[in-house]
């Protein structure tokens, strides 16, 4: 019997993106002959997001107040788990995360078996690689993970990310609240998963606004790095 795959799409004010992400999706099919469903997580936006969403034939949990990317990605992670679901793919509903592209972050985890498969811009830099503060920002977080971790994770801010049941399992419980994506490197990491890359080519967003606007700036880093340091002291 074929598994089941959930694509988590947490959205904030994404009426102008979210179709064309939603259209892709409902022509994607996936290595191994998984069954794919659509959730999106609509965190309390001020647009048609929603309405988008159902009209796309997703599954749709509205949020009744806005739990930022860490609580909406926590929450589709949560409605993997409860439903059984054997794969959650976090997929953002910008468009930098182009549906065709999730081919290989399955099949990578059916070959390799890794817990979680991130979706790297930086391993053969191909595509849309960002602004150049977000690439040194990125750079950093890199070294950071590596001090934590002991790993090399290129793109540690992707938010196009495969958790397979044991990470879905740690992720319902420990998934950080605030740019989750480095910090929870540090979670997984301590848990004993096994963390891998896959190149992929994302692409520029059609639209909305990112929900980390000063990524470069130095608030930014002092702040997320405290957050993985807590991580890494924090007994799981």
């Amino acid at each position: 019997m074929p598994g089941k795959v959930l694509i988590v799409i947490p959205c904030y004010n994404e009426e102008v993106s979210l179709p064309s992400v939603l259209d892709e999706l409902r022509q994607t099919t996936l290595p191994g002959g998984y069954q794919l469903d659509v959730l999106v997580v609509n965190d309390c936006s001020k647009d048609n997001t929603s309405a988008v969403a159902k009209n796309g034939h997703a599954i749709v949990i509205d949020l009744p107040v806005n739990l930022g990317i860490g609580g909406a990605v926590q929450t589709g992670i949560l409605y993997a788990r409860d439903s059984g679901y054997d794969i959650a793919i976090q997929l953002d509903g910008d468009g930098q995360h182009p549906p065709k592209e999730l081919g290989k972050l399955v099949s990578f985890h059916l070959e390799s078996g890794a817990n979680i498969v991130i979706g790297s811009r930086f391993l053969e830099k191909e595509g849309f690689q960002s602004s150049f503060a977000r690439r040194m920002g990125i750079k950093y977080f890199h070294w950071v993970n590596r001090i934590m971790t002991g790993m090399h994770i290129y793109d540690s801010t992707s938010g196009f990310r495969l958790f397979d049941r044991a990470a879905i399992k740690i992720a319902s419980a420990y998934y950080p609240d605030e740019y989750p994506e480095p910090e929870s490197l540090i979670i997984f990491s301590k848990a004993g998963l096994k963390i891998s890359e896959v190149p992929v080519v994302m692409s520029a967003r059609l639209g909305g606004q990112s929900s980390i606007r000063h990524f470069g700036s130095l608030y930014y880093c002092i702040k997320v790095s405290l957050a993985m340091f807590f991580s890494f002291i924090r007994k799981i």
